[in-house]
C-alpha cells in the first residue's frame, strides 16, 4: 500500500541533497571538531559554513547561532539560560497558554526555583491576548516567550508587535521557530527576535539536530555542564554530520520558499473548498489568514479524532489528532480548549500538514476517504 504522508509538523523526510552533504561525516571526515588536526580541522570547517548558512536564512551573525541536540533544548537553553542569568533585574516570564510542552514545562520547572510565569490567553483564533500581554509585563519582567507559529493550528503570531511591547520594558524576546522557519520568511533583525529555536527535522532535515539564535548581547548562561563546545553555552562533543544537515537544509527551504509555500497554499486551499461540500458539520481550527500554508486542522464533529487517525492509517494516510509530542494522552489538545473550543469538538480534531511532495490526487485521495470514514463513524455513534 502506499503510503501518502499528512504529517509533516510532527517530522519530514531528509532531502536527497542534505542526506548527500552528511554522508562524508560518518566515515570519512570523521573527526571531533575540537581536535587539532586534519580531521579535525574538516569538521571545524563544516560547521563554521553550517552557522553561516543559518545566519544567512534569519539575517543574523554566524557567532549568534548555538547548535543543540533539537527545537526542545533550544527552547531549555533560552528560558532557563536568560532567565538564571538575569535574576537580579527580575524574576516574572511571560509566555501563552497555547505554547509547546518545550516551553511550558520549562515554565513550570522556572516556577521551582521561584520565577512568577504568566500564561497568556488566547482568542477562538488562536492569537495571544495582546491587552492581557500589555498589562501583564513590568518593570520585573525579564523575558516573553511567544512562539512564532503554533504547532497544531498554524496560527502565525504578531511577532514584531509583541517583540515592541518587550522591549518596551527592557525585556527579552524569545520566540520557538520549530514550525515557522522553512515555512515563513523570517528576518531576527526587523522583526526585533533576541532568541528563536529551530529544529532540522521540521524542513527536510535529521532528527537529532536543532540551534538557537541568541543576540550578540542577551546575556544567558549554559544549562548543561561540560566542555567549552558552542562558545561555552552548549557543552557536548559537535554532531557534526546533524549539523551539516541542518545548515543544507535551512539553505534549501528557504531558497525555495515561495514556490513550496505557493503549491502549499493551492492545495490547502482546493482541500478547504471540497470538504465543506463533502462533509457536513465541520470547524476548521485556527486563523484562515495569518496561517502556516501547509496546515490544516480541522474538527469533524460527532467523531473523535483518534479513531479518525487510525482509520485513515489503514488507507495508508498519515494524519495526527494533535502535537506529536502529546499524541499519547487521552485528554484533549490544551491549545484548542485555550481557543475556547469545548471537550468533545477538541477531541473530533485532525490535524493535516502539507509538504512539498504533497499533490492534488494526494488530497483528492485523502477527500474521498475522510468522507467514508467520518459518514461511517457517525453512523456507528
Amino acid at each position: 500500500m502506499k503510503t501518502i504522508y499528512f504529517d509533516h509538523a510532527a517530522t519530514t523526510a531528509v532531502a536527497k541533497e542534505v542526506k548527500e552533504e552528511m554522508d562524508p561525516y560518518f566515515c570519512e571526515n570523521y573527526g571531533n571538531a575540537s581536535s587539532l588536526y586534519e580531521l579535525g580541522f574538516k569538521s571545524r570547517e563544516a560547521i563554521n559554513l553550517a552557522r553561516a548558512r543559518v545566519a544567512k536564512a534569519i539575517n543574523s551573525k554566524p557567532n549568534e547561532i548555538y547548535f543543540t541536540s533539537c527545537g526542545s533544548e533550544s527552547d531549555n537553553l533560552a528560558l532557563k539560560g536568560v532567565a538564571r542569568a538575569n535574576r537580579k533585574k527580575g524574576n516574572h516570564i511571560i509566555t501563552s497558554k497555547i505554547e509547546h510542552p518545550a516551553v511550558l514545562n520549562t515554565c513550570k520547572e522556572l516556577e521551582k526555583e521561584g520565577f512568577r510565569v504568566t500564561y497568556l490567553n488566547v482568542d477562538k483564533n488562536g492569537f495571544i491576548d495582546i491587552e492581557e500581554l500589555k498589562n501583564s509585563i513590568n518593570s520585573k519582567t525579564i523575558l516573553v516567550s511567544i512562539m512564532f507559529a503554533n504547532n497544531e493550528v498554524g496560527t502565525i503570531q504578531p511577532i514584531k508587535l509583541i517583540s515592541n511591547i518587550a522591549h518596551r520594558y527592557n525585556a527579552i524576546f524569545h520566540t520557538d521557530a520549530v514550525q515557522a522557519v522553512g515555512n515563513v520568511k523570517i528576518d531576527v533583525k526587523e522583526m526585533g527576535i533576541d532568541l528563536l529555536s529551530m529544529s532540522a527535522h521540521k524542513f527536510y532535515g535529521p532528527k537529532g539536530v536543532g540551534a538557537l539564535y541568541a543576540k550578540e548581547d542577551v546575556n544567558f548562561i549554559q544549562i548543561q555542564n561540560g566542555g567549552h563546545q558552542e562558545n561555552d553555552k552548549r557543552a557536548g562533543t559537535e554532531n557534526v554530520a546533524g549539523i551539516v544537515g541542518l545548515g543544507k537544509a535551512i539553505e534549501m527551504a528557504n531558497n525555495n520558499l515561495e514556490k513550496n509555500n505557493k503549491k502549499m497554499l493551492e492545495l490547502r486551499n482546493y482541500f478547504l473548498e471540497q470538504i465543506k461540500y463533502r462533509i457536513p458539520y465541520i470547524r476548521i481550527n485556527g486563523d484562515v489568514k495569518e496561517r502556516l500554508p501547509g496546515n490544516i486542522n480541522i474538527s469533524f464533529l460527532y467523531t473523535n479524532g483518534k479513531d479518525i487517525v487510525k482509520m485513515l492509517n489503514k488507507r495508508g494516510i498519515c494524519t495526527s489528532s494533535g502535537s506529536a509530542c502529546s499524541s499519547g494522552l487521552p485528554q484533549p489538545s490544551n491549545v484548542l480548549l485555550a481557543m475556547g473550543l469545548n471537550e468533545d469538538i477538541a477531541k473530533s480534531a485532525v490535524r493535516i500538514t502539507l509538504g512539498k511532495e504533497n499533490t492534488k490526487e494526494d488530497m483528492d485521495y485523502l477527500l474521498d476517504s475522510l468522507e467514508t470514514i467520518v459518514a461511517n463513524l457517525r453512523v456507528e455513534k
